[in-house]
C-alpha cells in the first residue's frame, strides 16, 4: 500500500476523528448519526467496525465493516421450505457461520466507503483487502475463525475496476438487482406521475387506491414510534421472517433509536385501521437520494387492502413531492417494484472463503446457495 496511506479501525463511534462527518458528508449511511444507530441497536448477531483512512495523518476516507455470527440467528428465513433450503442452511451453519462484510449488510447499494478526494481503484482495492486481513487477525486473537469475507454491493463500473487489481482472484457474484427509480424531473406531483402511466397501470393504481379506503396514513412522531415500538417490531418481524433469506433481525428498539439519532432525515409512516397500526414503512433522506428502509405489515390486511403496493406508491409520491432525483427500492419484490416504475440495476459483490480448499470451489458452491427468482420486468409508462 502507498506508504503515505494508513488506516485505523475503531470499535466505538465516540473514538472517531472529528472530521469524520465532513469526509462522509455525501452518504448518510456513513455519517455518525447512522453509525450511532448501528452501535446502539444493531442486530444481536452483528458487531460493527468503523474504518478511518488517512493520508499523512489526515482523514481522507471512511469505511464500514460488519461481523455476523450466523449461529445466533433464530432463522435464515422461513418462506421457502424445500431440500435446497435445508442444504443451504446446513452449509451456512457449518462452513460460513462467521462472516465478515466490508460494507453494510443491512441495506442495498454502494454504501461501504467514501473518500473526500478521487482515489485510484488499485489503492481502494488494497485498502479494502488490508482491512479485511487486519479484522481476520483481530478475530483470531479472540479465538474466532472468520469463514467467509464479503465485499458488498458495487455498481458495475466499480466492480470492473476492482477486478483489475487485488480483486482479480476473488469470486465476483451477482445477486438480485437493486431496484432503482430515477424520477422524471418534470414530475412535481403524484398526479404528474400517474398521468405518465399507460392505461393498464393507471387502472392498477386506481384499483389499489380504492382498496385502501378506510386506512389512515400519517408520519409517526418520535413519541408515537416509542409508544408503538412493540407493534412496529411485530409487523417488521413478520415480514422479515417470511423473506426467502435472512442473515440478521433488527433489535426491537431499532426504529426508536434511528428516529432519535437522525431526526427529520428518518421518516416513518404508519398505516392505521380503526386506530390500530397495521403497517408502516421507513425512509432515509440521503442527499438527493431517497433510501427506502425496512417496512412491516399485517399479512391478512395487506392482501385485502393491497397495502404493500399502496406503500410503494406513497414512497414514490414522497420522492416526487420532495424533489429527490432517485429512490433506492432495494432487491426484494422485483416485479411489483418494476410495475411502479423502478428499474433493475445489477450490482456485484466479491466473496472468498478463508479455507483455501473450499475457496477453490466458490464459483460452484455460491450459485447454489443464492435463492434464484424468476420474474418479469414490467414497463408501466406510455
Amino acid at each position: 500500500m502507498n506508504q503515505d496511506i494508513t488506516f485505523s479501525i475503531f470499535k466505538t463511534v465516540n473514538e472517531l476523528p472529528k472530521e469524520w462527518d465532513i469526509v462522509s458528508q455525501s452518504n448518510a449511511f456513513l455519517q455518525t448519526p447512522y453509525l450511532h444507530v448501528l452501535e446502539q441497536s444493531a442486530p444481536t448477531n452483528m458487531e460493527c467496525f468503523y474504518i478511518g483512512i488517512f493520508e499523512h495523518q489526515q482523514l481522507i476516507g471512511v469505511a464500514l465493516a460488519q461481523y455476523l455470527d450466523l449461529n445466533k440467528l433464530e432463522s435464515f428465513g422461513e418462506r421457502d421450505k424445500c431440500l435446497k433450503t435445508y442444504i443451504r442452511n446446513f452449509i451456512f451453519k457449518n462452513f460460513a457461520s462467521h462472516a465478515l462484510f466490508l460494507g453494510n449488510n443491512m441495506i442495498t447499494g454502494q454504501n461501504g466507503f467514501v473518500f473526500s478526494k478521487p482515489m485510484e481503484f488499485n489503492c481502494i482495492s488494497e485498502i479494502l483487502l488490508n482491512c479485511s486481513q487486519t479484522l481476520i487477525a483481530y478475530f483470531k486473537t479472540k479465538k474466532i475463525k472468520i469463514h467467509i469475507v464479503s465485499f458488498k454491493d458495487f455498481y458495475k463500473n466499480s466492480a470492473s475496476e476492482l477486478q483489475h487489481y487485488g480483486f482479480a482472484t476473488i469470486y465476483e457474484f451477482n445477486t438480485q438487482p437493486n431496484m432503482i427509480f430515477e424520477l422524471d424531473k418534470n414530475w412535481k406531483t403524484e398526479a404528474d406521475y400517474v398521468s405518465a402511466f399507460s392505461k393498464k397501470y393507471r387502472d392498477q393504481y386506481k384499483r389499489c387506491r380504492k382498496k385502501s379506503e378506510g386506512i389512515v396514513t400519517r408520519e409517526l412522531t418520535t413519541q408515537e414510534i416509542i409508544e408503538q415500538e412493540k407493534r412496529i417490531y411485530e409487523l417488521y418481524h413478520h415480514v422479515a421472517k417470511n423473506a426467502p433469506f435472512n442473515t440478521f433481525f433488527l433489535a426491537e428498539d431499532h426504529f426508536t433509536v434511528f428516529k432519535k439519532q437522525c431526526g427529520n432525515r428518518f421518516v416513518m409512516v404508519g398505516y392505521f385501521l380503526e386506530n390500530e397500526l397495521i403497517g408502516f414503512y421507513s425512509l432515509l433522506l440521503n442527499g438527493e437520494v431517497l433510501e427506502t428502509y425496512f417496512l412491516g405489515y399485517d399479512e391478512q390486511i395487506q392482501k385485502e387492502k393491497m397495502l404493500y403496493l399502496n406503500m410503494l406508491y406513497n414512497m414514490t409520491a414522497f420522492g416526487i413531492e420532495h424533489q429527490f432525483k432517485k429512490i433506492i427500492f432495494g432487491r426484494t419484490a422485483l416485479e411489483i417494484k418494476s410495475s411502479i416504475g423502478a428499474e433493475p440495476i445489477m450490482m456485484s459483490g466479491f466473496i472468498f472463503h478463508t479455507n483455501s480448499f473450499i475457496n477453490k470451489f466458490m464459483p460452484k458452491i455460491f450459485p447454489k446457495l443464492e435463492p434464484t427468482l424468476a420474474w418479469q420486468q414490467r414497463h408501466p409508462f406510455k
